[in-house]
């Protein structure tokens, strides 16, 4: 299939040409679901941690005699029941990796990217170049698109300081290289924003042949 290429200004110049098994598939819906449950989780550290009653300051020694004090008996201050004591059941450091073959990360790729085409969410521009590291000119690139007040995934073909530099203020643009673009960053915005190349490059990463 062929998608339209847009210059600077927002003008078409030209069409590029996509494999069709990347950018014109029925979506699987589950695998999509799959996928992006694998990354959100993936991105979890679990490096959070409570202690036990084991782990807590003090508690050597009984707090009160077992009889005569008219309170409740007591062992430790050590006790989940005492305000400073250990916790019981609570969080512990664990591994939260959630593997999925490459087929299936590469058929929710390219579900992700036959919808967006589908919902007219995609854009191809010739070049991304800026002159120099200025948002005012990366913001001119998306409002002559009609993209400025959306949220907007960029993929390159190769990362270039001057972008890099003029995308990083503005809070509803991110910008990765177009190889690296996982389900979730295709799904996790309303504009999709390729250069030439790196549509290219997607397309001829993610080709059934």
């Amino acid at each position: 299939m062929n998608i339209p290429v847009y210059n600077a200004k927002g003008e078409k110049t030209s069409r590029v040409k996509v494999d069709d098994s990347v950018f014109k598939i029925e979506p699987n819906e589950d695998v999509v679901y799959r996928a992006v449950l694998a990354e959100m989780t993936n991105s979890r550290q679990g490096t959070h941690s409570t202690k036990t009653r084991s782990e807590v300051r003090g508690g050597g020694r009984k707090p009160w005699r077992q009889k005569g004090s008219g309170k409740a008996r007591a062992g430790t201050i050590r006790s989940p029941i005492w305000r400073g004591g250990g916790v019981v059941f609570g969080p512990k450091p664990r591994d939260y990796k959630n593997r999925l073959p490459k087929r299936m990360k590469q058929l929710a790729r390219r579900s992700a990217l036959s919808q967006r085409v589908k919902e007219q969410a995609v854009y191809v521009i010739d070049e991304m170049i800026i002159g120099d590291p200025k948002t005012k000119d990366f913001r001119k690139l998306l409002q002559g698109l009609g993209i400025d007040e959306k949220k907007v995934t960029v993929l390159v073909g190769e990362m270039e300081t001057n972008l890099s530099l003029s995308a990083r203020n503005m809070p509803n643009v991110f910008l990765i290289p177009a190889a690296d673009a996982s389900t979730y960053d295709l799904l996790d915005c309303e504009a999709v924003l390729f250069d030439k190349a790196g549509i290219k490059k997607l397309s001829d990463q993610l080709a059934v042949n």
